[in-house]
């Protein structure tokens, strides 16, 4: 058989894609042994795990959720450092299992340089198609910037620069080592506005499907604008608002807001059955903390359903009128979004399978949902 008329490996012919291999110049370091910081996983703090729930809530929960709490999705280290290189060696649990999300951002991290609130993409670690460890140079500017001054540059300068490495949304992470040359300084990272956390609970959209890397998810988009931790509490399939999964977002200390997105995981009468109890119970706990509830984005299938588009509205009317109900009874904190409206005009192009969204259509989710939050937090003196 001819060679063309074979499979097609890019990576032989093109330097861009293939994944560069330590070459033992690295000291490798533990997150976990600081001076890193571990965001958006409750668990990393007492247990050293890559897990966004704390392992003693795992009786209590849905076995779908238990097992997705263990998708570090939204979770992040961060550390200041003047490193001129940068790697990592990640285990993970296991490999890519899904054909319509890139494997970039089921099993990948991606690097984001500046202080929280301004920060820039820098580079992404890329895994395989199955590979369960990986290593990967993030950068190396000694290489990359020969010839160059330092002006702009702020490693060939000698700078101390905030990075942050957001954690893959769809496979557990065993370990993540980092490595940097051995004269390098690593300190803890430049501190939030304030230790009050975003909570954010609802499905696979929620928890990152399918966005290309991490940091496009839209609750990471959000945690580059907004200088505050973010815990994200997306479970694909699985956010139904369950009284359990109620009582444990509950127990979640400093918040600083409660965004409620789960109505996509339900039906029409499970959605009317959980959602005002679910905010209820967490009420008993946080009388004061402001939520919000998203109504689902629209799919673009439904054109041609009448029955299913007839279905989300009389959902997105449910979750409207709950809000309303409870500001009546009292409640000041809690607000209601319109998510047929996050889209923005192109909505039809926003998603990859017409229920899940793309790159373009996080981003908009996070630019009109930015300025909402943003106001809720400065109404209550959080910024």
């Amino acid at each position: 058989m001819n060679e063309n008329q074979g499979g097609v490996n890019a990576a032989k012919y093109d330097v861009n894609m293939q994944r560069a291999i330590s070459d033992g110049i690295w000291d490798f370091r533990r997150p976990e042994d600081g001076p890193f910081s571990i965001n958006g996983l409750l668990a990393f703090g007492p247990e050293k795990l890559y897990r966004r729930l704390p392992s003693g809530t795992r009786a209590s929960l849905p076995e779908a959720v238990d097992l997705l709490a263990n998708c570090p999705a939204g979770g992040q280290i961060r550390f200041r450092t003047n490193a001129t290189r940068l790697a990592i060696r990640v285990q993970m649990a296991g490999a890519a299992t899904m054909d319509h999300m890139p494997v970039t951002g089921q099993c990948g991290l991606d690097a984001y340089i500046g202080k929280p609130g301004q920060q820039r993409y820098a580079a992404t670690a890329r895994p395989g198609i199955d590979g369960r460890e990986y290593e990967h140079i993030l950068w190396d500017v000694t290489e990359d910037a020969k010839g160059q001054t330092a002006e702009g540059n702020p490693f060939l300068s000698g700078e101390m620069v905030d990075v942050t490495l957001n954690l893959p949304l769809y496979q557990g992470v065993h370990q993540v080592l980092i490595g940097v040359k051995k004269e390098a300084v690593v300190k803890a990272p430049t501190a939030y506005a304030t230790d009050r956390r975003i909570l954010l609970y609802g499905t696979s959209i929620t928890q990152g499907a399918c966005a290309s890397r991490p940091g496009l998810m839209y609750s990471n988009i959000l945690s580059r604008r907004i200088p505050l931790e973010f815990i994200n509490l997306g479970f694909s399939g699985s956010g139904k608002g369950e009284a359990e999964v109620a009582l444990a977002i509950r127990d979640i200390e400093r918040p600083a807001c409660l965004i409620l997105d789960y109505e996509a995981n339900c039906t029409t009468e499970l959605y009317q059955e959980t959602l005002e109890p679910f905010i209820r119970l967490y009420r008993e706990y946080h009388p004061d903390i402001p939520i919000i509830v998203i109504s689902r984005i629209p799919y673009p299938g439904e054109l041609f359903q009448p029955a299913r588009r007839a279905e989300w509205l009389n959902r997105k009317k449910i979750a409207e009128a709950c809000v309303a109900r409870l500001i009546s009874l009292g409640d000041r904190m809690i607000d209601f979004v319109d998510g047929s409206r996050l889209l923005g005009p192109y909505w039809q192009d926003c998603t990859v399978d017409g229920t899940h969204p793309n790159d373009l259509g996080f981003m908009n989710m996070a630019d009109k949902l930015e300025p909402i939050l943003r106001k809720v937090l400065q109404k209550n003196g959080v910024l």
